[in-house]
């Protein structure tokens, strides 16, 4: 079987990976589709993020669905032959938040593609691969897998949105307008935002923004002052999901929202960024953060397969396992891509 391992920045190759047969409770998938994320692309031009670095060879991708292959014994959910979506989190359903729930929180998770720890945790990028029972969601039957390997980043907004609490009639800002911004509006929409705003400083960026959903997109980049009028009388806006990490993004959002309003913060900076505590005081602003996702990976399947929301025009391009890192090049350059996935033998 082939992977797309990556070894130092810049240095991603395709190479042999080894599998083995699904013991009690695992599942064998051929992977169909997956989606190159943020994270994949820190991996493959830095070597990581943060503090968080590649000490080993690591398969990178956790954005992927498939066909089952094969299952093992006392297997119930899935069968030979059926499409499903992968939730790549693995938590241990044993550590205190995971008796709480708090899956997502799991002190001992094994999430795929991640060197959080090590040895790192192999991600899903591979021709085939072994998981457990409770990671394989059956997709409808009309759904193309390219698009079912959308559940992942779209249960990553599915939690940002509901960390802000209801949306039903709110305004709603959305800054920074990459592939979490984009299903971050999508998802707000779905959640019954009546007015959403996004803001970005690239222009393709921004009318993907708008064709998907928001009423209004804000070039940040060329006009700096774009934003001060939803500052007057303490703001305008009730929610901001912040999705750049970006420092002025987060400033602007707490001009830009009403006081007692909320701001999520979605997007993760490169390193710790300030906080101007005063205004978040004087607006009693409840300022949330939001990490990966957990029961919302199956309501973002169950949408997906519905039809209920439509993932398919942030997909930009589609290319084949052996031309990996001619996909990572382009999901890097942000005026020509939305979301890149590579395709695997089916």
């Amino acid at each position: 079987m082939r992977a797309v391992i990556i070894h130092a920045p810049r240095d991603l190759r395709v190479e042999p990976f080894s599998i083995s047969d699904p013991g009690p409770g695992q599942v064998r998938v051929r992977v169909g589709a997956g989606g190159i994320c943020g994270s994949d692309l820190h991996y493959y031009q830095h070597g990581g993020f943060g503090t968080v670095r590649i000490k080993e060879p690591m398969v990178l991708g956790h954005e992927v669905a498939g066909t089952v292959v094969a299952a093992g014994a006392d297997v119930t959910k899935v069968r030979a032959g059926d499409r499903i979506a992968i939730n790549p989190s693995n938590p241990c359903f044993h550590c205190r938040f995971c008796r709480e729930g708090a899956h997502h929180h799991c002190l001992d998770m094994r999430f795929y593609g991640s060197a959080m720890r090590f040895p790192h945790v192999q991600g899903a990028f591979r021709d085939e691969i072994v998981i457990e029972e409770h990671q394989a969601f059956p997709v409808g039957k009309d759904i193309p897998l390219g698009e079912a390997a959308f559940a992942e980043p779209l249960s990553v907004c599915l939690h940002a949105v509901s960390r802000a609490g209801s949306l039903h009639g709110k305004r709603v800002l959305v800054t920074g307008c990459g592939p979490i911004g984009c299903l971050t509006i999508i998802a707000a929409r779905h959640a019954g935002a009546a007015e959403i705003v996004a803001t970005d400083v690239t222009a393709a960026a921004l009318a993907m923004a708008l064709r998907v959903g928001a009423d209004r997109a804000i070039d940040v980049g060329t006009n700096a002052q774009a934003m001060t009028p939803f500052a007057a009388d303490k703001g305008y806006f009730d929610v901001a999901l912040e999705c750049s990490g970006n420092v002025q993004a987060l400033t602007a959002a707490l001009h830009a929202v009403r006081a007692g309003g909320t701001i999520v913060q979605v997007g993760l900076a490169g390193g710790e960024i300030p906080l101007p505590v005063n205004t978040v005081v004087a607006k009693e602003i409840s300022l949330k953060g939001t990490f990966r996702f957990d029961a919302e990976f199956g309501f973002a399947v169950d949408l997906i397969s519905r039809r209920a929301i439509d993932v398919s025009p942030l997909l930009t391009e589609t290319l084949p396992l052996d031309r990996a890192v001619e996909a990572f090049e382009l999901a890097g350059d942000r005026s020509r891509a939305m979301k890149v996935q590579l395709s695997f033998a089916q």
